[in-house]
Parts: C-alpha cells; structure tokens; sequence
C-alpha cells in the first residue's frame, strides 16, 4: 500500500511575550501653568535683582554718600527733624536714621550754613520731642545759624515738647491748622515694682555707694527727700525750656510759663497764642522763607540728611518722589505678570 506523503512540518513558533501598549503622545503643557511659572520666574529675577542693587548700593553709601541725596546745587536746604529727638548719633547703619538724632541735625545745620549756595534753610519737623539735651543742643545751632542766614520751620503732624523746643529757635513758624504743638514742660516717671516683687517671692539686693544712687530704680518706693531731689531737677529743666522759648519767640517769660503747663495745642490754637507766626503747609513756607532770603522764582530745595539704603531702593516716602529701584522693579514684574496672562490667555 502506497504511503502518502505528509507535509513537512512546520517549525514551532517562538513564544510570544506580552508586549506594553505605547504611550500615549505628550500633551502640551497647560496654559495656566505656563503663567504660573512665568510669574514665579519674574519674582525669582526681581528678587536677584534687589539683591544685586542693595549689594551696589551698600557700597555707593559707604563710598561717598555722607549726607545723601542732592550735593550739588539748589538754593535752600530742607532739614528734617523726624521722630524722637536723641543726643547722640542716629546709628541705623545702611538702612538709614532711626529717629532725629541732635549729632546728625546739627552737622547738616553747619553744612548747610558753610555753603554759598543756599541763601536759606527750611526745618521740617514731625516728632512728638525726646532727649531734652539733644532738642538744646538743636535750639542751640538753629540759634547760632539764624544769625547767618533765614531759618523758617514747617510743622507736620506734631512738632511737640522737644520738637517745639526746636521750632522756637528758628526766625518764622509755619504750622497747619491741625498740627500739634505745644506740650512745653518736662516729665519724669518710674515704675515701683516692690510690692509685685513681693508678691511672686523676689527680694532684690542692692549694694551701692552713695545714698541716693538706687533712686528711681523702681525696685523701692521713693523716700520724701528723694521726690524733693528729683522734682527739683525736673523744675530746673523746666525753667530752661520755658526761658529757651522765650527768647526764641521774643516774648515775656510769664506770658510763655502760663502756656508751658505741658498741654498741646492745634496750629489754629497756637497761632492766637503767639507760639506759630502762620498757618500753612510745606511749600507756603519755602515760598516765605524765598522771598525773606531775596530768592527769585520757585525756591529749590536740597536736603542735607544721610539716606540710608531704604531710601536709595525705595524713594524718598517724605518728599514723595518715586525714586530708586522700586518703580523699575515694579515695572519690569508687572509687565512680566501681564504678558504671561496674556499669553495663556491666547492659548485657550
């Protein structure tokens, strides 16, 4: 019997292994997040920014900037006298004045005073007083500058106590109708803790030489000869401020001593009583004090005081002028912030 041919066989195929499925094709990245990391981009760049131009500008004022702003030019120097009034240097290092220091005033006084260009010398003040050695040591340089040139003062918010102190030296005063001003008197006050010392189980032990060198300390009441002793230096004081402001404003010691009882007064108040000469802001008193110096056309002022790097970065907040780093840097975010929505806008 004929065999039948068979068909060769065929070769086994290869175990097939389980395949992944492609991924899908990447999508584009969001509109919205391409302006959330514009915007964190833009502040990152300004950040480093800021940092690079306090880095520039730390070394621009220890270089050469003592006193700050205009050096050159300018027909009248505006002074400041800002916050409480200390004897000593303002310190603050870069990031400017902390408070009027008396040091720092009366060397911007002498500068002032020593340059040819100005023909007269505008005070600002805004303090509520202070040191009353550091508002003498003041009194005492206006009073001696006058003698050279116009010293007028401008009152802000409050030129009081030790600010007035200060007003009273100069040749004319300017006060708004609601300044306040006045407070001419002195105080002294302490805090006796003995009996809450007593109280939570804590006995201080003071050794001293000198009998009254623990008085006002506060850690024990004040013994009868001590209230004669301090209220006797605080009527001394008081007697200088009084006399101070008398002859300052050229009037009669009585008529000053009944005003000194350390209330305040509204600049419409003071003016009935003699302790302002005027009523008006800033600029009506440069433009008497211009007029009184013998300077023509519009007076242009020029500050003396050290600017500190806020100043520089940030602009001068008293004058309100939009200087230094803040209106580019705020530009420049801006208009990146803006962009960036627009442009996701349009991807949409």
């Amino acid at each position: 019997m004929d065999q039948q041919s068979q068909p060769p066989a065929q070769p086994t195929p290869p175990p097939q292994w389980p395949t992944q499925a492609a991924p899908p094709p990447r999508q584009g990245m969001s509109a919205g997040a391409k302006w959330a990391i514009g915007c964190g981009a833009a502040f990152v760049l300004a950040a480093i920014a800021v940092i690079v131009l306090m880095i520039a500008m730390v070394g621009l004022i220890g270089a050469g900037a003592r006193y700050g702003g205009a050096t050159t030019g300018g027909n009248m120097a505006l002074i400041r006298v800002e916050g409480a009034i200390t004897a000593g240097g303002a310190g603050g290092g870069p990031f400017g004045s902390a408070g009027a220091s008396a040091e720092e005033i009366v060397q911007q006084l002498q500068k002032a005073a020593n340059d040819s260009g100005i023909k007269a010398i505008l005070i600002r003040i805004n303090s509520p007083g202070g040191s009353a050695a550091g508002s003498q040591e003041m009194y005492r340089q206006v009073r001696e500058v006058r003698e050279r040139k116009p010293v007028f003062v401008s009152m802000g918010d409050v030129a009081a106590s030790g600010g007035y102190y200060v007003a009273s030296a100069s040749d004319r005063i300017f006060a708004d109708p609601g300044t306040i001003t006045g407070s001419i008197g002195v105080i002294s006050a302490n805090i006796e803790l003995s009996g809450l010392l007593n109280k939570i189980g804590v006995k201080p032990e003071v050794m001293k030489e000198g009998k009254f060198k623990d008085m006002g300390s506060g850690l024990r009441p004040l013994t009868d000869t001590e209230r004669q002793l301090m209220q006797g230096l605080l009527a001394n004081v008081y007697q200088q401020f009084v006399g101070a402001v008398a002859e300052g404003r050229n009037l009669p010691v009585d008529q000053v001593r009944k005003l000194a009882t350390g209330q305040v007064y509204t600049g419409e108040q003071a003016l009935k009583l003699k302790l302002v000469d005027e009523l008006g802001g800033m600029r009506p008193a440069a433009l008497a004090l211009a007029a009184k110096a013998g300077i023509r056309g519009e007076p242009q002022l020029r500050e003396f005081r050290k600017r500190g790097l806020m100043d520089v970065l940030f602009g001068d907040v008293g004058t309100m002028k939009s200087q230094g780093a803040k209106g580019l840097l705020y530009d420049r975010v801006a208009d990146l912030i803006t962009r960036g929505a627009l442009e996701a806008e349009g991807q949409k």
